[in-house]
């Protein structure tokens, strides 16, 4: 008989990055594409404008050089819970359902990755490998006001419960529609 702590570090088999999406400031239209960059300090780069912060320069004690600023502000965005949003596949169909509606797409749910085949929700509080990246699931991606926008009246609570996993970026690289979600131990 397996444990509780093993039951949860169980799964089936590896998910899959079915989708991802960008938006370019806050309110704007989401973008399907097929790969994204993926930094620590900031998240998905491009998402929201966000870029990859300069390099950091140390000082070499060459005559003329110059001190750079140490108290520079924050990067917007950077070390947060909720720098990457995931949803699952499986659930669109259930949201579509609630809504009342044929179909819902990921653009409307305005989440950056879409996967298939894993519980996220399973990853919780646990590292996980996707593509070159690991995240860090940090809890639920709680719908907005605007799904009434997209849905129609009842579209915020046709989501509560399947809007997915908050995550923050451990390690940087790229996310490619088609990589694997894999758990971490």
């Amino acid at each position: 008989m397996k444990t509780m702590q093993e039951l949860r570090s169980t799964f089936p088999r590896a998910g899959r990055v079915d989708w991802i999406g960008l938006r370019t400031a806050r309110r704007a239209p989401v973008q399907a594409v097929d790969a994204v960059e993926v930094h620590p300090l900031v998240g998905l780069v491009g998402d929201h404008g966000k870029t990859v912060p300069p390099r950091l320069k140390a000082l070499t004690g060459q005559p003329g050089e110059v001190d750079h600023d140490v108290h520079a502000p924050p990067v917007p965005g950077g070390r947060g819970k909720r720098q990457v949003t995931l949803i699952q596949a499986e659930h669109l169909p259930v949201i579509a359902a609630l809504a009342g509606l044929d179909a819902v797409t990921p653009e409307a749910l305005r989440r950056n990755i879409v996967v298939s085949g894993v519980p996220l929700l399973a990853l919780k509080d646990r590292r996980f490998r996707v593509g070159d990246v690991v995240l860090e699931g940090t809890g639920e991606c709680h719908p907005c006001s605007r799904m009434e926008e997209a849905f129609g009246e009842g579209g915020y609570n046709a989501v509560r419960g399947h809007g997915g996993l908050t995550a923050r970026v451990i390690s940087g690289g790229t996310v490619r529609v088609g990589d694997a979600l894999v758990p971490l131990d």
